[in-house]
């Protein structure tokens, strides 16, 4: 999970105090999810080497962004996932509430970042400005233009008498705006624009029970994008990223989706989430991991266990995709004199990142070598044969959920317990692309949509491949593992099991599976999961 804390996100939308909905009898503070919620929003903000050069830096903003429909849906509708890695036009996160009190509240505060383009003009003699993409003043500072990105957030508070006779909705967007900063010197100006953002969300209650409610938050990008085949960083403009909900109030307490209680299984199968994976927030209760109920929820666009935590150890945010803290500040250590440079350019938050790590004494720096949480006792043997699926019993849940039953203990996920994969097989199972039958061994094109962020997709568009495991993921999606036709190591990855993943979308077909292509009989096989 996210390894950093940001400070500092300013709100924009309704702002709400805290303490005037969530303190009090049977309420809980937001403040117990800050950190968390701040790591998930800067989640890929910045990714190392921190250079406005860096190819990673090019292709950004990976989890949770709501772009407009007709941008979205250009070649047609995306595929539902369980966590935001897809670029989508909505977000829906369906949870379980217990009701505890007459009068109970509820509340939701959606939060995500608004791009901002940084400009940097020169100042021209005529009294005008020209943009460029750097210019060094005559302090000796380079300023670069950068795209940027601002916080914002807005809470709804709902009685939830209310919300059972009907939804409530409200606008969570953002203005446009312009900032202009002079640069020492008059040798020219800072210019910082924004797009206005266009978005709702709406709460949405159902009554299963008595005490029981099922709470629905669904978030939309509502705006259109004057050209739905504008690049993917035009189209950011009028993006929510790295969009997310914390749920609370009081008077309630919300149902782990991870780890329900016995009883509540089949209402929490029958939640459905796009795009989101919520989990409970807040302190684990003394003596226990996760699961069972708590008074907050996270709804976050990246897998989290209940409870997340950000780990004590680490002294500040690095912003990429979770990385370890020791080997980040290790590689931002070694960066040239120069790469700082740019670096500090690029960002003030870049910059921060190496004020942080040039000057971390060596004490906390031995901490983030690692620690042991917690030491597990191993199953008995009676215990770890109760758990398997061919126990009676035993039963499956759906995906990421774990099945309760009678006993003293929850069993978990099918896909997750030892043998619960069986009858598949990576390197023989088909799946049909195109009407065509693809397996290991089936060579076809690469074809990735292009509509997300990440790097590789430049690089792999086109190229050939040859199939070397049809995989299941855990979320009942298929992923094909593939290896590069031109990459002289093809055959070491295959031997190491390091292969580059791909959705039968986007993939093309170079003919029927050959009479010579049969499958590898290698130690491949049981590695279902990705």
């Amino acid at each position: 999970m996210p390894d950093a804390v940001v400070e500092g996100a300013v709100g924009g939308g309704t702002a709400v105090d805290d303490a005037a909905v969530d303190d009090g009898p049977g309420g809980s503070s937001f403040a117990q999810l800050s950190a968390v919620a701040d790591a998930v929003l800067y989640e890929g903000y910045l990714l190392y080497p921190y250079r406005r050069s860096s190819p990673k830096n090019r292709v950004r903003w990976q989890f949770g962004v709501l772009l407009p429909r007709n941008w979205v849906e250009r070649d047609g509708p995306v595929p539902v996932g369980v966590a935001g890695s897809a670029d989508s036009w909505y977000q829906q996160t369906e949870c379980l509430l217990r009701v505890r009190d007459a009068g109970a509240v509820v509340r939701a505060r959606v939060r995500y970042l608004q791009m901002q383009h940084k400009q940097v003009e020169e100042a021209c003699r005529d009294g005008r400005y020209r943009a460029v993409e750097s210019l060094r003043t005559g302090d000796g500072t380079t300023h670069l233009t950068f795209d940027e990105a601002v916080p914002r957030e807005t809470d709804l508070v709902v009685p939830l008498d209310d919300l059972l006779r009907q939804e409530h909705g409200a606008p969570v967007g953002a203005a446009a705006g312009e900032e202009s900063e002079p640069l020492p010197g008059g040798a020219g100006r800072v210019v910082r624009r924004r797009e206005e953002v266009r978005a709702s969300t709406t709460l949405t209650a159902e009554r299963l029970g008595d005490g029981l409610v099922r709470l629905r938050v669904r978030t939309e990008n509502t705006g259109q994008a004057a050209d739905p085949c504008a690049a993917r960083e035009e189209a950011l403009r009028q993006a929510l990223i790295a969009t997310h909900t914390l749920i609370g109030g009081t008077g309630v307490e919300f149902v782990s989706l991870i780890d329900p209680p016995a009883g509540l299984l089949e209402h929490v199968q029958g939640c459905r989430n796009a795009f989101v994976f919520p989990v409970l927030g807040g302190e684990p209760p003394s003596g226990q991991e996760g699961g069972g109920t708590a008074p907050l929820l996270l709804s976050a666009p990246i897998i989290l266990p209940d409870h997340p935590q950000i780990a004590p150890e680490s002294p500040g945010d690095l912003y990429d995709a979770g990385e370890i803290d020791e080997l980040l500040t290790l590689r931002t250590l070694l960066l040239t004199d120069e790469e700082k440079q740019e670096a500090r350019a690029t960002d003030p938050r870049a910059a921060e990142i190496l004020d942080r790590v040039e000057s971390m004494p060596p004490e906390v720096f031995s901490r983030l070598h690692g620690a042991i949480r917690s030491l597990t006792p191993v199953a008995s043997a009676a215990a770890d044969a109760s758990a398997r699926p061919d126990s009676p019993g035993a039963s499956a849940s759906g995906p990421g959920v774990s099945a309760a039953d009678d006993g003293p203990a929850a069993e978990r996920p099918v896909w997750w317990q030892e043998g619960g994969d069986d009858g598949l097989s990576p390197t023989t199972d088909p799946v049909l692309v195109d009407g065509v039958t693809v397996r290991s061994g089936s060579r076809v094109r690469l074809r990735p949509r292009g509509r997300g962020a990440d790097a590789q997709d430049m690089f792999l568009a086109g190229r050939t491949a040859r199939v070397a495991a049809v995989l299941h993921d855990v979320d009942g999606s298929v992923h094909l593992a593939v290896t590069l036709d031109d990459d002289p190591a093809a055959e070491l990855h295959s031997w190491y099991g390091r292969f580059h993943y791909f959705r039968p979308d986007e993939l093309e077909p170079l003919g029927p599976l050959d009479a010579a292509d049969h499958p590898p009989t290698d130690n491949s096989e049981g590695q279902q999961t990705t």
